[in-house]
């Protein structure tokens, strides 16, 4: 699996938002939406431009792949904001770290991007310590420190996946 089996038709751009480094600023909110931009435009780096059995490729069967990551961070996204924030019926699915082959990268990352636009104006809809239905104690501060988080280890993991696959390194 190489960069050679890329059709250039088939790459995708990153945004030059979601490559700006997070800035300081006094707004808790927007301090948070920006890291977690900015971790979300790190996973989209790793995928962008890859074919789509490039982006399903995993070392040795180990670890996730690229296509796997971003559907997985996606539906994170989702069952916290829609189901934990919003109250919405939501699930969860082992099969979401293995899509089908009718997930395409470009889908993939139209998905992704798609979630994180609902993501954000979610976010700036609901006040930071409205509460969150899953767990004690937990707020929309709590989802949005756990979404950073989930969304950096795996941009880690994609790091190592792309770097296995081809070499590509860097953020």
């Amino acid at each position: 699996m190489t960069l050679e089996s890329q059709d250039p038709d088939r790459q995708e751009s990153v945004s030059s938002s979601e490559d700006d480094f997070p800035s300081g600023t006094p707004d808790e909110r927007e301090l948070f939406l920006s890291w977690l931009r900015y971790l979300r435009g790190a996973v989209v780096r790793k995928a962008a431009g890859l074919s789509d059995e490039d982006a399903r490729w995993r070392p040795d069967g180990a670890l996730l792949s690229l296509l796997g990551i971003v559907n997985h961070l996606t539906l994170v996204e989702w069952r916290w904001i829609e189901g934990g924030m919003r109250g919405q019926e939501v699930s969860r699915s082992e099969e979401e770290f293995r899509p089908g082959p009718e997930l395409t990268v470009v889908a993939a990352l139209a998905a992704y991007r798609e979630r994180a636009a609902a993501t954000d104006a979610a976010v700036r809809a609901l006040p930071l310590s409205a509460p969150c239905r899953w767990g004690d104690q937990t707020d929309l501060r709590w989802v949005l420190l756990h979404l950073i988080n989930e969304t950096a280890r795996h941009a880690g993991h994609a790091d190592a996946t792309r770097e296995l696959l081809d070499g590509t390194t860097g953020e």
